[in-house]
Order: structure tokens, then sequence, then C-alpha cells
């Protein structure tokens, strides 16, 4: 008799493990499968996957009963490469193996289905199959846009023109010739081929600078793999650029061929997209970072475009890195992966430079067209000029002449709302989030200050809630009081925002871009929404209100988001035959991730930045592990992150001094009713197993002991020390 070591579907830490079951009549169960056991004193059924299998009992469970596996559903299962993957990102993240499998469970839920009974003539009923009545705004068609477009006053008749577009889009053989690539291109596709060809898993870094074509690369490399009878997953890192990606596979692929997942499907869309891919019914899997575990079973290339992106990082459990992840599904199924970016992460240029990646380059723009022209305008002068606008004599002309040659230009911020935060003059009082203990953000258009951290809300009122006095007043610059601004200042032009604000609503966002790609918007107003990855061929000029403002964030990665940030979105301008012009706004302009950034000098950045990270042993020369500790008493939460010092240093011998940093109280000290304390721990290459096996003990320890009255959270590498 075969035997089954199954994975719970429970919460609980304590049940983290493997339990035996026969396989009953399944004998031709297999790992992955999604079965239902009996469990518990009750015996009561619950859901679980297989992880392993067995030809024999285990020696510890011999004389002892062995219940057998209840239910399979082969529908729901697993492809085998993620088991092996889940195992992985258990020990990786420090999660429960059953929150790994649930990256790669169905999201979303089927259409309800209903049977009515239909009396015919002669008596004899018909069973009818009813299933849930569709959004007017959803096709029966996949939908092949990031999420259903804007929702105007006039419903019925968008419905109906949605329809016609969606099915336009999903006629299969729908094409478009592929455009003859540079020569640049050329070597950077006949360099993956060889890999794709040999199912050999290898990992290629494309650094090409922006408007170098890096696009068509992917399109061919996924040409080719498709031709080899294997599939192709393309993740990009904002849900916003989803919308422009998806076009260019449907155009090249046909509609059929491609399935869309991220997180603004409706429900329903989201588990049709899976199961399609599950069913082999496509070849290609587009979407943010979820669609790194997309359920295909022969995965031949996986392309993370804008690989250096710090969405791409998970901030709930699992805490998961999609490139790590991207990188271990490639391993277990013998596929390549294809890094690309304009300013690759200094971890990813490191890790190219050791040999662990293969470095392919675009040093050219796809049309020849030389990199934008970068103008520093040193803020400090115009406050000395007089100048208290938030735009510099440069920007103000710039603008003015981008508009009257017909073009469109892009202004950047990368804060949303109003303020940065709302206080009293009389007596100082700022206005916190009582949960987090952080500045609220004052939202105009509502009149209310938000928690950007946990979205608290409040009305601001009218007097200091402190000392009485009229006269709050607002500090600080977000894009909201940026576009208008730009619409005083350039009355003739037409301005809107684009922010996670005013994209909340399914296809808000797009109808944005859809009308800044038409010329209908002068000047597009943004966050890092519109830094990167977008195509528009009327832009000119691009502003960059404050291009220190990342800098000032307390995180080791701030030079390098900022350098990142600037190229990223000066790339936006001049895509076609007119060089584009960049203003770079600072009152630091000699920091030297801005000067490389103004130089097009990744070179030169990477070069200095890896010698900073070297001396203060930061990755890529280590991992950066942090550890909360939170509880509702907030010496439990310190005393908490102490015991875990100390019991590492205990079972690591790692040095305190050297390796351990705190603990302290979290700069957002407070989420929801608990108080947080964090411990960094910076693990070396050569130590990181030992401190993996030290934390695991001591998280497995803590969080299943009921008489802890604190528990701990792990986050290796997070994307923010917030």
């Amino acid at each position: 008799m075969k035997y089954a070591d199954v994975v719970i579907d429970t919460k609980s830490d304590n049940v983290d493990n493997f339990f035996t079951y026969g396989v009953g009549a399944f004998a031709d169960v297999f790992v992955g499968a999604r079965v239902k056991v009996p469990f518990g004193k009750g015996a009561a059924r619950m859901q679980g996957y297989v992880f392993a299998l067995r030809g024999e009992m285990p020696p510890e469970l011999k004389g002892k009963r062995i219940l057998n596996i209840a239910e399979v559903d082969e529908a729901l299962s697993l492809p085998a490469d993620a088991i092996e993957v889940c195992g992985w990102m258990r020990a990786r993240y420090y999660c429960r193996f059953i929150e790994a499998a649930q990256c790669f469970a169905p999201a979303g839920k089927p259409r309800k289905r209903e049977t009515n009974s239909e009396t015919k003539g002669d008596g004899s009923s018909v069973l009818q199959s009813k299933t849930d009545e569709p959004s007017p705004f959803v096709s029966d068609e996949p939908s092949p846009f990031v999420s259903s477009p804007f929702v105007p006053e006039n419903a019925a008749v968008f419905a109906s023109e949605a329809k016609q577009s969606i099915a336009a889009f999903s006629k299969s053989d729908i094409r478009t010739p592929a455009p003859p690539l540079t020569q640049e291109q050329k070597r950077a596709v006949a360099a993956v081929l060889p890999a794709l060809e040999a199912k050999r898993a290898e990992i290629f870094l494309l650094h090409g600078v922006t408007g170098s074509g890096k696009t068509e690369v992917y399109l061919a490399a996924a040409e080719k793999t498709l031709a080899l009878g294997r599939k192709a997953i393309m993740l990009v890192p904002e849900i916003s650029l989803t919308h422009q990606t998806v076009q260019r596979f449907v155009e090249r692929f046909g509609r059929a061929r491609v399935a869309i997942l991220h997180s603004k499907l409706t429900q329903i869309e989201r588990y049709e997209e899976w199961m399609r891919i599950k069913n082999g019914e496509v070849d290609i899997a587009v979407g943010a970072r979820s669609a790194v575990f997309a359920p295909f079973s022969d995965i031949g290339l996986i392309v993370v475009d804008e690989e250096h992106e710090t969405t791409y990082k998970s901030d709930m459990s699992p805490k998961y890195d999609t490139v790590e992840v991207a990188v271990k599904r490639a391993a277990a199924a013998g596929a390549s992966v294809l890094l690309g970016s304009a300013t690759p992460s200094v971890v990813s240029s490191y890790r190219a430079e050791q040999g662990l990646y293969k470095k392919l380059l675009l040093t050219k723009r796809y049309n020849t067209t030389p990199l934008p022209l970068l103008i520093v305008a040193d803020m400090r002068d115009e406050l000395f000029k007089g100048n208290k606008s938030i735009f510099s004599e440069e920007l103000y002309r710039s603008v003015n002449e981008t508009l009257a040659g017909g073009k469109q230009a892009m202004l950047f911020l990368n804060r949303r709302g109003w303020s940065s935060f709302v206080s009293c003059p009389s007596c100082g009082y700022v206005m916190k989030c009582e949960r987090c203990n952080i500045s609220l953000t004052y939202h105009k258009a509502e009149n209310r200050a938000v928690c950007h951290y946990c979205g608290l809300s409040r009305m601001v009122p009218d007097t200091c809630p402190s000392c009485g006095k009229p006269g709050l007043r607002f500090f600080g610059l977000g894009t909201e009081q940026v576009e208008a601004l730009a619409k005083e200042a350039f009355p003739q032009a037409s301005v809107a925002r684009l922010d996670a604000d005013n994209a909340r609503k399914r296809g808000s966002g797009e109808k944005i871009l859809t009308a800044f790609g038409a010329g209908r918007i002068d000047i597009l107003v943004g966050t890092q929404m519109i830094a990167k990855g977008l195509d528009f061929a009327g832009v000119a000029l691009v502003g960059i209100v404050a291009a220190d403002i990342s800098l000032n964030i307390p995180d080791f990665k701030s030079p390098e988001r900022t350098f990142q940030l600037i190229t990223q979105v000066a790339g936006r301008a001049g895509r076609r035959e007119e060089r584009g012009r960049v203003v770079v706004q600072t009152y630091i302009p000699e920091n030297y991730a801005i000067e490389a950034a103004v130089d097009h000098d990744y070179e030169g950045f990477y070069r200095s930045e890896l010698f900073f990270r070297q001396t203060l042993l930061y990755p890529p020369f280590s991992d950066v592990v942090q550890i909360t500790s939170f509880s509702a008493d907030e010496g439990k939460s310190r005393e908490g992150a102490e015991r875990v010092r100390d019991g590492l240093c205990a079972i690591s011998g790692l040095l305190m001094a050297e390796h351990i940093l705190g603990p302290r109280p979290a700069p957002i000290a407070m989420a929801g009713s608990d108080f947080r304390y964090h411990l960094y721990v910076k693990a070396e290459t050569k130590k990181r197993r030992r401190l993996e096996r030290a934390l695991a003990q001591l998280k497995q320890k803590i969080n299943t002991d009921p008489a802890v009255d604190y528990r701990i959270i792990i986050d290796v590498n997070p994307y923010s020390l917030m």
C-alpha cells in the first residue's frame, strides 16, 4: 500500500508539518494533488495537498491506525514542480507549508451554478443550468485588459463597445508581424536560445537602456519557447503596466494563447484565467508578481521585466521575492529566466559579475534616438532668486515650449495626496494615526487626513485638537497639489493625474493612459505608476518635481531607488525621432546617485554603491533579515525582540556588535493594537544556512507556545525597513 504525506490547510503553526495517510482507493494519487482527509479529534474532512508519496508506512507510525484519503480533486491540484518550490519557500521565507501552497492555488472563485427544474408539456422535467448574471462590464470572453475599462455614465453603450473590443482582441487569428530586430536584439535572443533548446535552467540579465526594445527581445524569446512546445510567463512590476504588455503579447500571439493574472480582475475572472492555464488552454501568462505561480506544467521561460522593482517583493506572508521564486521554479522545470531592466539592481549586477547570471546588453535605443538630455535645476538657487513655486524657471519654460510644439509632458512626484502632513503653527501639533503613530497625509478632494500605511481616515478639524486654536496648516507636497498647481500655471493645457488614489476604480487608470496615448491629455502628473515601462510617442519632456525625495527615507537602498527612479522616469521622454528633455529638480544636486543618473552613468553608480554595500555588509554581500516582535504590551514586544537577539547569538554564534542591529522601536511603531520592535540581522553568505536554522527553530518555538505573549514575523531582504 502507498502512503501520502499531506499538508493540512490550516493557519496554525502547530500543524505546520506532514501528516501521513493511506491512499486507499486513490492508488494513482500524485504529488501536488489537492485532497480531503479526516483530521483532528472529530475526523472532520479538511483540505490539504500531497507533498510526498511513500512506498511503505513510516517506522514511527507502525502499529498505529492510519486513515485514508477521502477525496482527490484533480482539477484544483498543483503541478509537481510547485511542491518542490513550496518546500524551498518555507525554508527561505519562514512561512508555513500551506501558505506557500496557496500561492499556487487558484485565486478567486468559480461562477455559481444553479439547477432549475422546468416542467415540459408531457409532464417530465428538465434540469437547466443557470449561472450568476455577469457584470455588464465583464465580457463572456476573458478580458485582455489589466482590469475592466473605465465605466462612464452611459454604461449600456460602454458595455456594448467593450464587448466588441474584447471580442476583436479574442480572435486568435489577429497577429502583427514581428518588427526587424536590431543586431543587439538578435544577439540577445541568440544567447538565450541554446538554453531554451537544451531545457537548461539558466538566468540571463538583459541590461538595456530605456527605449532599447527589451520587450521585443521578450516577445522573440517567448516565440522561440512556444515553438519548442513549452510555456512562458511574462511578469511586470505594476498592474498599470499590464495593459500595454498584454496588448503586445495578444497582438503577437493571439488572445486564445494568452492568459492574464493580477489582483484587479474580478474573482470569477481570476479563477477562470487560472483554470485556462491549468487545463493547458493557453501558452503564455502575463501579469504582476503573483503570475510567477501560474500553474503551467511545462515552463520553458520566465521573463521578469523591470527586475529591480520593489513591487516584486511581497509584503504579506509568505514574504517572497518574485525573482528568487522565478529562479527556483526555473531550476525545478529546466527553464530559462530572463531578467530585464535599464537599471538592474545592485544585487543582480553583482551576480552577473560573479558569473551566476549571463549578462546581455542593449546599449542603443531601438530607433537610434539619443538618450534624453537631463538638466539639473538647483532648487536652492530658485529660493535665492525668490521663486517659491514648485516649478523652477527651467521647468516652467520647458513645459511651455513643449506645449507650444504640440508635444506632451510628464510631471513626476513619488508622493500622493495634497500635503505630507497637517500641523498647528501655534503649538506644533501634528495629526497622526493613532494605530501606526505616523503622520496623516492630507487629501484635499476628500478634505480628509489619511494614513498611507493602514488606511485610517479622519476629517480635518477646524481647530487644533491640542491647543484649540484655528488655522491648521498643510505642509509638504503631493501629486494632488502638483496637478492643481500645473492647471494654474499652464491654463492652456489639459492636465490629468495618475496615482494610486484615482486608479482604484476598475479601469480608471487605463482610461487616463488611453487618453494620454491618444493625445487628449497634455500634461500627465503621477507617481511611480508613470515612471516605468510606458511607451508614448508624444512625450517630449519629463519634469521630476523633487528628485531627492526618496533619499530622505531611512533605508540603505535609498540611493539605488533614487538613481533608478530618475533614470526610469527620464526614459519616458523622446522615445521616437526627437531627443527628449528632462528637468531634474533637487536641493542636493551633488549627491552621487543624482549625479550618476543625470550623466546616464550606471556603471559609475554601481561601483560607488557596491563599495558602500561591501564596507557595511549589505546585500549582495549578505542577506538583511528583519525580525519584527509584536504584542499588545509594549514591554512584552521589546522583551520578545531581546530574547530573539539573545537566542540567535546563542544558537548561531553570530556576534551581536558585528551582525545584529537593535532591537529598537519600528519606524511605524504600532500596527493596529500591537506595538512593534525591529531587529536586523546581516547574514553573510557563508553563515546564511546557520542563521536560517536558528531562526526557524526560534520562530517555531515562539509562535507555537501559548505561554508566550508576543509573536514574531521574519522578512528576508524586506523592500522597506519601515
